[in-house]
């Protein structure tokens, strides 16, 4: 017995100074010039790692990339810019009210115009800017870098928005999970769009006057959504769609009580001017915060697509539009209610279960996994690279690799 019990601990011993060796070893890798770090080695990257090696390795790779972006952030942020490629995403910007010990809000605010000439929509960007006035907060009027039709949901856009959330994390001390996405006209377009295909990074979303297109709302689970329209505005059926919108809207929230919270709101006698009536969504975005880890995900790809979204990621070339995963967790135990991918990734943290004990995964009901997942560095280190976001950052991975329409392959990285 004494031989037995003093194996074990030899083990537990070898195991955690194998753990700590793991973090001694990124520290030191962190402590060179970024562009003269070698590869890590292979046997560091796939260490199992404990929970609070994890923790301290998520904190320094997160610092090293802040470190890294911070020059280039702060100048975008000073020029009023956020160049990508050939495009340009300039910005005015105000601050209102102190700022709260968890950090600013931040407001993007899209402004309207779309297929018309530059000038019309300078215009509409200058009254864009002081159209919303929150009692606390970063408030961003952002100019659209096209005069297209659909200037706010071109592809552009989304990559250009993350710099622009990372650039006021930064420079004003934003809180990533107190992000507002809002529009009018044109820019309410935008929202229609972006907020269910963005949802990841919105707290919550207030869409004014706008027209949907094709996109469907059922990627808003996991944020506010308000929906302001006036009841006069007839041109391209906006009021109809709206309230057909807020229809929808009750359904899915009928159906999932957990999730789908909006305000959908028909201003009486108003036509496409609202006459700031539909401020009053403002205060109520501001009741919202995100949960970058919801305990369910409805993710449905939209004609621009993402590799990830939340605790969710697929590989880039299977990103297509239309494909669709519904996945939930509670306790230890994973739930793939859909999956249209061949490969689906599901990324775990400790703040959404025990990762020291056996997870499951069931898939259409049936378990396919149970067992162990590993915290290691790559994890951590490929979903800040991709990410670059506290909240969705994650030590352990779980692959499910579909052969044929009835078998799954399922492997913990």
């Amino acid at each position: 017995m004494k031989q037995t019990l003093y194996a074990l601990l030899t083990v537990a011993v070898t195991v955690a100074t194998g753990q700590a060796q793991s973090v001694a070893t990124l520290k030191n890798w962190l402590a060179q010039p970024a562009d003269k770090r070698p590869a890590l080695p292979k046997a560091v990257v796939q260490k199992p790692l404990s929970k609070r090696d994890a923790e301290e390795a998520t904190t320094l790779l997160l610092a090293d990339q802040q470190r890294q972006q911070a020059d280039r952030l702060r100048q975008c942020w000073t020029d009023k810019a956020i160049t990508q490629g050939d495009q340009v995403l300039k910005f005015e910007y105000r601050i209102f009210g102190a700022k709260p010990a968890d950090g600013r809000s931040l407001f993007i605010s899209m402004h309207g115009g779309g297929n018309a000439p530059a000038n019309v929509n300078d215009q509409q960007w200058k009254n864009q800017i002081g159209l919303y006035k929150p009692a606390e907060g970063v408030y961003v009027a952002p100019r659209a870098p096209t005069n297209t039709w659909n200037l706010w949901h071109e592809a552009h856009i989304d990559s250009l928005f993350d710099e622009l959330i990372r650039a006021a994390v930064l420079a004003e001390g934003v809180n990533p999970d107190k992000v507002y996405v809002m529009g009018y006209s044109a820019g309410g377009d935008g929202v229609y769009q972006l907020a269910p295909r963005m949802a990841d990074r919105w707290a919550a979303a207030s869409m004014m006057a706008g027209h949907p297109n094709e996109v469907t709302p059922v990627n808003l689970r996991n944020i506010g959504f308000a929906l302001h329209m006036g009841a006069l505005d007839k041109a391209y059926d906006r009021n109809k769609i709206a309230e057909r919108w807020g229809r929808l809207l009750d359904s899915l929230q009928a159906a999932d009580p957990g999730g789908y919270k909006h305000l959908v709101q028909l201003h009486e006698g108003r036509s496409h001017w609202m006459q700031r009536e539909d401020t009053v969504a403002v205060p109520w975005m501001m009741q919202f915060r995100r949960n970058p880890i919801p305990t369910k995900v409805v993710w449905k790809q939209d004609d621009v697509t993402h590799s990830d979204f939340y605790w969710l990621a697929v590989p880039a070339d299977q990103a297509k539009t239309n494909r669709e995963v519904i996945a939930a967790y509670s306790g230890n135990t994973v739930r793939i209610e859909k999956n249209d991918y061949d490969t689906l990734l599901i990324r775990l943290n400790d703040r959404m279960m025990n990762l020291d004990k056996p997870v499951t995964v069931l898939y259409a009901g049936k378990p396919i996994f149970t067992g162990k997942v590993n915290r290691t560095l790559r994890t951590v280190r490929q979903t800040i690279i991709s990410r670059n976001d506290p909240g969705l950052a994650f030590p352990a991975t779980i692959r499910l690799v579909r052969k044929t329409d009835k078998a799954v392959s399922v492997t913990a990285e």
